[in-house]
């Protein structure tokens, strides 16, 4: 019998992030789901490169959540690399110049155009660094230990 959680339904955005990080790892990226770089920011995907580099990508599943999307700027800040998300049936016109764009379903994603390079400084990437392999570590380990909480909450 296992001690995992039943899986619950991912939400469209979830699906599109699926995709994106499976495409990334065919390019050699790690990657986390819903990291917080900073209070009050939560990115979709940060992604670790193989020579260090930093990516972020928002993945919008549609019109509405793209517009309901308020704090985006802010995550440029914490990247190399800033990337939307979306499927086919995304009018990316409405997309902001001077950004990247994956296309993605479920399965698989395509970088459809790079996002401008804007390197993070030296303690910044330090930073990022750090709260990248402390979430990925907390989620491995609240895998392998379901129930293990800390202060009363999950420590992730």
């Amino acid at each position: 019998m296992s001690d995992l959680p039943p899986s619950l339904p991912l939400m469209p955005g979830q699906i599109l992030a699926r995709g994106v990080c499976r495409h990334l790892l065919s390019h050699g990226f790690v990657t986390v789901e819903e990291l917080v770089p900073a209070p009050g920011l939560r990115v979709d995907v940060m992604a670790l490169g193989p020579k260090g580099e930093v990516w972020i990508v928002e993945c919008k599943s549609g019109r509405a959540d793209y517009a309901a999307d308020r704090k985006w700027q802010g995550y440029l800040d914490w990247a190399d690399r800033f990337f939307w998300a979306v499927d086919g049936d995304f009018p990316t016109d409405l997309l902001p110049e001077g950004t990247g764009l994956i296309l993605a379903d479920g399965y698989d994603a395509e970088i459809l155009h790079m996002g401008p390079e804007t390197r993070l400084a030296g303690a910044r990437r330090k930073a990022v660094l750090q709260t990248f392999a402390r979430h990925a570590a907390l989620r491995l380990q609240g895998l392998r230990d379901p129930g293990l909480r800390l202060g009363g909450r999950l420590p992730f």
